[in-house]
């Protein structure tokens, strides 16, 4: 560090990303606003990705695909985006790129299987019996540890629980005792127990207990009281993923070399573990223990997938479990990877035949300036009108994705001259320090002959 320089903490997460502005489609209905949650034009392909979400919801596309085509910086992951966020938490969404497929440690098929059941939720409904209220009483009985008799172990002990309601006494053995050390559990204190899994959960400070603490900043959460029994069956509702209860089914199934050094990286998973899985999770479903959540896959970049991929991603659609897949390209007639055959979009046609395509349009004038004002609004930048004309002049000219590079330079420049306001001059700065791709082509055909080859 530079004598003088001021250090910088980070305070909070603060991390603008290109998309952070995308909370959702900005759809009212299944029509699409102009400008909505940070969504600008687009407004057909808004609309279908609308349609999709509807259906994905009802439950009637699973198994199916879209694919996103445009020219470049026209919205395409904004869009997936857009959509994995109206879908919601629950709904599991995986976002690849195709590059990612050919980089992993394992089989490319292996990945995909992966990365297909990592988007397959399962909602798990159980009825538990617990004991749950605030601790008014709590006794733990010690003794003298058998080898050391000058250290003291908890062998058991008495609790007393009590609701708005009931108040219950109860003994416990070593294991619960242990459990509501760990916790670091006192009297006032809020605390479910699960009977059925030996679980002690520490789920607050009760208000009335937080109040005679007068404790003005605290990092404990404060809770009400609940009412009723002390013990009562208990609904917990929970999401997994197909490929989590795989990996919990392949556990038993651990080499020596992994015990001693702490695991084998990713591993493959047979396919009796996940016939296995899918015959459980079919009980559970029948049984109304379970429901299945189809989720999405994103693959940006597909028409770098090769016709193997393909074809396994074409057979992966069929099957009985299968989650929406999403494909984006910018490729217009270009060659399948692994053939000698051009296609639309570098896809087999018989794969595209399946697929519900959604094209993006390049931006007017009008929607770069909105998606400008976003951007400036989301990274703290104040601009001016001038200023955030010729960046919009800018965007159509060369590129949307250029035009909003530019902001952060522009803001820090405007920072060091000590203005509080980009301006113009702060743009048309940073603009020729840092030139786009036309510039860059026209600079290596003037200097060709100088660069390598």
């Amino acid at each position: 560090m530079e004598e003088g320089a001021v250090p910088v903490s980070l305070k909070e997460w603060e991390r603008v990303a290109a998309h952070t502005h995308i909370t959702g489609l900005g759809l009212e209905g299944l029509k699409a606003k102009p400008v909505a949650a940070g969504m600008v034009g687009q407004i057909k392909a808004r609309e279908a990705a609308g349609l999709v979400v509807h259906l994905v919801r009802k439950g009637k596309f699973a198994g199916r695909a879209v694919l996103l085509a445009g020219p470049p910086g026209t919205g395409k992951t904004a869009l997936a985006i857009a959509i994995a966020k109206e879908l919601g938490r629950d709904v599991p969404v995986v976002l690849l790129t195709a590059s990612e497929i050919y980089s992993a440690e394992i089989k490319k098929t292996e990945f995909l299987t992966q990365a297909l059941r990592r988007a397959i939720g399962v909602r798990i409904r159980e009825m538990r019996r617990v004991y749950e209220g605030k601790v008014e009483e709590l006794s733990i009985r010690q003794e003298p540890h058998p080898y050391n008799p000058y250290v003291k172990i908890p062998v058991g002990g008495t609790i007393k629980l009590a609701t708005l309601d009931h108040s219950q006494k109860l003994s416990m053995d070593q294991a619960f005792a242990i459990s509501l050390i760990r916790e670091g559990v006192e009297t006032g204190d809020v605390i479910q127990i699960d009977v059925d899994g030996g679980r002690v959960v520490k789920l607050g400070k009760s208000r009335e207990a937080a109040e005679k603490e007068k404790v003005d900043l605290s990092s404990v959460q404060v809770v009400d009281v609940p009412s009723g029994p002390v013990l009562k069956n208990k609904e917990f509702v929970y999401t997994v993923t197909l490929h989590d209860l795989d990996l919990a089914h392949s556990r038993s199934s651990i080499s020596f070399f992994g015990l001693l050094f702490g695991g084998e990286g990713r591993k493959e998973i047979s396919a009796e573990t996940r016939a296995t899985v899918d015959e459980t999770v079919k009980e559970w479903v029948e049984e109304g223990k379970a429901e299945i959540l189809p989720g999405v896959v994103f693959i940006d970049e597909c028409s770098m997938l090769d016709i193997e991929t393909f074809a396994f991603l074409g057979r992966a659609m069929e099957q009985e479990l299968a989650p929406i897949i999403i494909f984006a390209t910018n490729r217009g007639l270009t060659v399948v990877r692994g053939t000698d055959f051009k296609a639309p979009h570098g896809m087999p046609l018989d794969l595209l035949d399946r697929l519900l395509i959604i094209t993006t349009q390049p931006y007017t004038r009008e929607e770069i300036l909105e998606i400008l004002k976003i951007r400036a609004k989301t990274e703290k930048i104040n601009l001016s009108q001038e200023a955030l004309e010729y960046l919009a002049q800018i965007g159509e000219a060369n590129s949307l994705r250029y035009a909003i590079q530019l902001l952060a330079p522009a803001s820090e420049v405007a920072i060091a001259e000590g203005a509080k306001i980009v301006e113009k001059k702060h743009v048309e700065h940073v603009r020729e320090l840092f030139v786009d791709v036309s510039r860059s082509v026209q600079y290596l055909r003037e200097h060709e002959e100088r660069m390598l080859k």
